[in-house]
């Protein structure tokens, strides 16, 4: 079944119960941009998680699995500028952000869940802290402008804020759904240089969340990749609170299946915006794999199409090169046969067939770079040899990427 949601204003305090703030504490130098974030319910929430898969992890992430175990939580605290990351006491020190959060807020330190993004490997110092969780607290508001204060408080390299709120209905009450989300570089499947919130008013127990949850990100955020690095630091959030009324969803029902497609059409909408947003990019690629055996090997051939060096400098150059497609399909793992491969390389200005049977299609080259100057291009990959298909998010690999990433320290 089909789903479409509304828009609806206001991100992550668009659900009831949920307010936010951004504030400049003193973590990075730029003292022109905020870089600590406040999420509080104003209730108790049932929560669920993913996180990186990088053996090396955040010191957040390790508190993060200690308060949620429970499955609820109140709070969320996130910095930017600092990992928190093989730094010298990081767990205790996260473990203190969330004391001085709880007693800002007047919650249980336990249901604080803290989240760090920044650069690897530096000491990190609790002063910030002490001055900034008390005043986030004091400007949290729930608003518009609460949640864009916290979407640009955790943006590192991102050049704007990612945030979106979704509205549906389920056994007949209104429920929205909100997110915020961070992630420009470092970013490859398995998740992204990725910190993303998710609220909702809808009501679920933690264990539902998390199936719910579980089964979107492989679909989606692990479907973005940026520059190969899976990051240490990945760490995506749901909060329910529960306050739009409805009967908590059950699996293997219509209202399950409603509050995934809505989960899902707030994770898509945000792989596009992370993916356009890498570091560097001037434009956003979409790789549809269609006629695949199974969806693994749907999903594992779109990631080789985005994820090739080579493929995203021939976008960055406007270059219909599609022998580097062909190319990243043939070193995917999986059995599959590619003889009936065809590739479509498509945008706003149109279409042009470039590849069939695993071979060239002529084609206009002129028409070609035509439609390859656009913002966004899509890459349509039949495999013809299976029903499965899958969609992976990347970006253009350009010579600021480098430039970003050979002073990132500095």
């Amino acid at each position: 079944m089909e789903h479409s949601f509304t828009r609806v204003e206001g991100g992550i305090c668009a659900p009831l119960g949920f307010s936010a703030a951004g504030v400049h504490c003193g973590i990075r130098h730029n003292h022109t941009k905020p870089d600590l974030a406040l999420i509080k319910a104003d209730v108790r929430c049932a929560g669920a998680a993913c996180y990186t898969t990088n053996k090396v992890y955040g010191a957040p992430i390790t508190v993060d699995r200690e308060h949620l175990a429970d499955g609820y939580a109140q709070a969320i605290l996130v910095n930017s500028g600092n990992a928190n990351t093989c730094a010298p006491g990081g767990v205790e020190l996260a473990r203190e952000t969330c004391r001085l959060a709880a007693r800002a807020l007047g919650i249980d330190e336990k249901d604080v869940l803290p989240a760090s993004t920044g650069v690897i490997g530096q000491a990190m110092s609790i002063a910030p802290f002490v001055a900034g969780i008390p005043a986030a607290a004091e400007k949290l508001a729930h608003s518009p402008e609460g949640n864009l204060n916290a979407a640009f408080a955790i943006m590192t390299t991102d050049t704007y804020p990612k945030h979106i709120a979704v509205e549906f209905t389920l056994g007949g009450k209104t429920c929205r759904m909100g997110a915020i989300a961070k992630g420009s570089g470092m970013i490859h499947p398995n998740m992204a240089t990725m910190l993303l919130f998710i609220t909702t008013d809808a009501a679920a127990r933690p264990d539902v969340l998390q199936q719910a949850l579980s089964s979107v990100v492989p679909a989606t955020f692990n479907q973005i990749s940026v520059d190969g690095d899976t990051s240490t630091n990945d760490t995506v959030m749901l909060l329910a609170s529960g306050l739009a009324g409805n009967d908590p969803v059950q699996p293997g029902t219509p209202d399950y299946d409603t509050f995934v497609a809505a989960l899902t059409q707030v994770a898509e909408h945000l792989c596009r915006e992370l993916a356009g947003d890498g570091e560097g990019a001037t434009k956003l690629l979409e790789c549809t794999v269609s006629g695949a055996p199974d969806v693994p090997t749907a999903r594992a051939v779109s990631k080789s199409v985005i994820h090739s060096s080579l493929f995203k400098a021939a976008m960055f150059g406007e270059d219909a090169n599609w022998g580097r497609v062909l190319c990243a399909i043939g070193y995917t793992p999986g059995d599959f046969s590619i003889e009936h491969t065809s590739v479509r390389l498509q945008s706003v200005a149109g279409e042009v067939l470039v590849c069939e049977n695993a071979a060239h299609h002529p084609f206009s080259e002129e028409e070609a770079a035509r439609i390859l100057k656009e913002k966004e291009i899509r890459i349509l990959v039949d495999l013809g040899c299976g029903d499965a298909s899958a969609k992976a998010w990347g970006c253009d690999l350009t010579y600021d990427y480098v430039k970003i990433n050979g002073d990132y320290r500095t």
